[in-house]
């Protein structure tokens, strides 16, 4: 159904030509200065809606799903490059009217637009800049694209690496000890005889025994405890080097002759 076109509700309106293609949505509203009634919108058109065409409001109404306007969209592509500064100076109205084969309104003594009439117009068009349709212009021109990137978040997480065992087991060895041992041999002791009238003498054979003794080693084991052992675990800090792929957004802006620029 359609409605009165008010400024502050045409902003960001999507923009729909005769053949229901989108030309692209409202960045302000031109007022007449006699009537300031609207009578001009700008388009934004271009990647990121960087460039922006004037569109008459002459035979346009709004709807649901927004602004439809008399002009097809290979007119507004094509139309004058205007910059959006505020006003329309009467020259350039002028050119966008003679533009788009339609003609240029002026105002009636009493003031009212007469779309009827040709000739040289008001003094100019005034972009609607003290209603919230202005403001919402400017808060769109001000808009920011938030651009984002991922960083790698390094950290340390406890996690088993092994097991470690201690047992022990037997071996057998030759080892070697000195040990001293003594042993009696046997001499002959000679003592001579000072008075030989006392002692018995007596030529005959005779005998004498005497037993001998010797050490040797002798070798037995015993066991006996020598050292313990116990597990233990120590922290030990090294620099380990980590690597990972990640993303990251980019600015390209592209104009209307294709040409690109990153940033």
């Amino acid at each position: 159904m359609a409605k009165t076109m008010q400024p502050q509700e045409l902003i960001d309106s999507a923009v729909v030509d005769p053949t229901g293609n989108k030309l692209g949505k409202v960045g302000n509203v031109y007022l007449a200065d006699a009537t300031r009634q609207p009578e001009w919108i700008t388009v934004k058109t271009g990647l990121f809606g960087t460039k922006e065409s004037f569109v008459p409001l002459s035979g346009a109404h709004t709807d649901r799903d927004g602004v439809h306007v008399r002009v097809d969209k290979e007119a507004v592509t094509d139309a004058p490059r205007i910059e959006a500064d505020g006003h329309l100076s009467a020259e350039e109205s002028a050119r966008l009217y003679q533009h788009y084969g339609l003609p240029m309104p002026r105002t009636s003594p009493d003031g009212r637009m007469d779309d009827r009439a040709q000739g040289r117009g008001d003094a100019g068009r005034t972009r609607a800049g003290t209603d919230k349709g202005a403001d919402t212009g400017r808060k769109n021109r001000d808009a920011a694209m938030t651009r984002s990137e991922e960083r790698l978040n390094v950290g340390t997480e406890q996690v088993e690496t092994g097991h470690v065992r201690l047992r022990k087991y037997v071996v057998t060895e030759e080892q070697q000890v000195t040990v001293p041992v003594s042993h009696e041999e046997v001499r002959i002791e000679r003592e001579p005889i000072t008075n030989p009238r006392g002692e018995r003498a007596e030529i005959a054979e005779d005998e004498q025994e005497v037993v001998l003794h010797a050490e040797k080693p002798v070798v037995n084991k015993e066991t006996v405890a020598v050292e313990r052992a116990r597990l233990k675990t120590e922290t030990v800090t090294e620099d380990h080097t980590v690597s990972g792929k990640v993303r990251k957004e980019q600015f390209e802006v592209t104009d209307d002759e294709g040409e690109h620029r990153k940033s």
